[in-house]
């Protein structure tokens, strides 16, 4: 039976999305097993290694960002049947990925003493948080490459590739985290006794297990790219393109723009917790962790509206692209509505994955299920940032994001923890007015057509 209308769209969408979401998945397996890890050596690792995170995000999103300027070029390029731009493109971003590492492995090195300061860590855990920063950042040239590469792939429909990828890249922390964290200790197993060996690192050693599946990664990415059969880089110059680089950064800025200053408002976000005390700490940290599964339908829904929606735009086919959107918003909201409810339902038993302390518990289990009834709304701005993101018109996701983290999440975080006193549920409050305040101006954007920039010529 033939699929109708929206329908359509539906098996593309799930072609592209679900090697993503898996992608996600895992990631988020190993980020709940490294916490879990962390967590038997007691609040204070939990604290230590939570503290630096939202740093993580910051990095992490603004060399996302330049993805985002190759992922529109890249994708609208295929879409048009113009396989050299793409090929192009995709060298320069091999160049861009470069260059981008070097700059952050020098950057994040040489702030890895003062970061713990300025995140108002602990005084007791700042130099144990300090180290495992270091360690942690050691691979950017490689997390680079990952990133920025593993976008690019995407662009051409390949999901699978960095999903693969991405898996053996946790399988390989997993291992080491087993191995580096805990010291050698003795196991029963089918009646005999054997002995695990084991560095007995701790932290440190739940930071050199990323930062060796890191080297992995970036490695495994760039020799798949190099081998695509359609957007490989071979042959290409890697010196700087004016042509592409313009087109791509003028995209990229905007994105990048917002992506620094609202990982830059989590950082503050996650400052102003910190000063809370280690229960606070310890709560969010696990809390996000939590919470960072629940919105893997939104991410992977992302990616697939961003590949089409730049394709549907290359071949100037607007039809498709209003397609699209009718395919994406009511499918999105539906995942995520299932997604916030089991959130909701077994808060208490997630965050008792990771700790055993009543009161991080207690509080962990509040605050998400508060955001728990946020999330169908806030899928909505996530799919169709990406459908804006696939056109190349980044230039309202920045306003509403620097709008939604400044104006609301950390003003108001500000005026609740820091003058009234209050703590880490009136943080959360402020943080689900801000994804409620997305989904007002995303929703209006979408249903009034601004969300592209022009309509697409016959």
């Amino acid at each position: 039976m033939k699929l109708r209308g929206k329908y359509k769209m539906l098996p593309v969408i799930f072609a592209l999305a679900w090697p993503t979401m898996l992608e996600q998945l895992m990631q988020t397996a190993v980020q709940y097993i490294d916490t879990a890890m962390v967590g038997t050596l007691g609040t204070q690792a939990t604290a230590a290694v939570g503290s630096t995170g939202t740093v993580n995000w910051l990095v992490n999103s603004t060399i996302s960002a330049l993805g985002v300027g190759f992922l529109a070029v890249i994708a609208q390029a295929l879409g048009a049947g113009d396989g050299e731009k793409a090929r192009r493109a995709s060298a320069q971003a091999l160049m861009v990925s470069l260059a981008a590492g070097l700059l952050f492995t020098a950057v994040t090195l040489g702030l890895s003493g003062r970061v713990p300061v300025w995140m108002r860590v602990d005084p007791g855990i700042r130099d144990l948080a300090a180290r495992y920063f270091f360690i942690l950042y050691s691979p950017m040239l490689f997390r680079s490459a990952s990133i920025l590469l593993g976008t690019v792939l995407r662009a051409a429909g390949d999901t699978r590739t960095p999903m693969r990828v991405g898996v053996a890249v946790n399988a390989i922390n997993i291992v080491l985290n087993y191995l580096l964290i805990y010291p050698s200790r003795s196991r029963v197993l089918f009646g005999l006794t054997l002995t695990v060996p084991g560095a007995g690192w701790g932290v440190e050693g739940a930071a050199a297990a990323s930062a060796v599946a890191y080297v992995y990664g970036g490695v495994a990415i760039c020799y798949r790219l190099w081998r695509h059969p359609q957007i490989s880089p071979r042959g290409r110059r890697l010196l700087p393109d004016r042509e592409l680089l313009r087109p791509c950064f003028r995209i990229a800025l905007p994105n990048m723009l917002q992506r620094f200053a609202t990982s830059f408002g989590y950082v503050a976000f996650a400052s102003m917790i910190n000063s809370l005390g280690e229960t606070a700490t310890a709560a969010h940290t696990i809390a996000n962790t939590v919470e960072s599964a629940f919105y893997i339908p939104g991410w992977g829904m992302q990616t697939a509206a961003a590949t089409l929606a730049g394709n549907a735009w290359g071949a100037k086919d607007e039809e498709k692209l209003n397609s699209l959107g009718r395919s994406l918003m009511p499918l999105e909201m539906g995942l995520m509505a299932v997604s916030g409810g089991l959130l909701f339902a077994f808060a208490p038993e997630l965050v008792g994955l990771f700790s055993r302390d009543a009161s991080v518990i207690a509080l962990g289990s509040t605050v998400l299920r508060m955001v728990a009834v946020s999330e169908p709304f806030y899928g909505v701005a996530v799919v169709t940032e990406g459908l804006m993101m696939g056109l190349g018109n980044t230039r309202a996701p920045f306003l509403f994001n620097i709008l939604g983290m400044w104006g609301v999440r950390i003003g108001g975080t500000w005026l609740c923890t820091q003058r009234l006193g209050l703590g880490l549920v009136s943080a959360w409050g402020c943080m689900i007015g801000h994804n409620m305040l997305l989904f007002l101006l995303f929703i209006c954007a979408y249903l009034s057509g601004r969300w592209k920039p022009r309509r697409v010529e016959k």
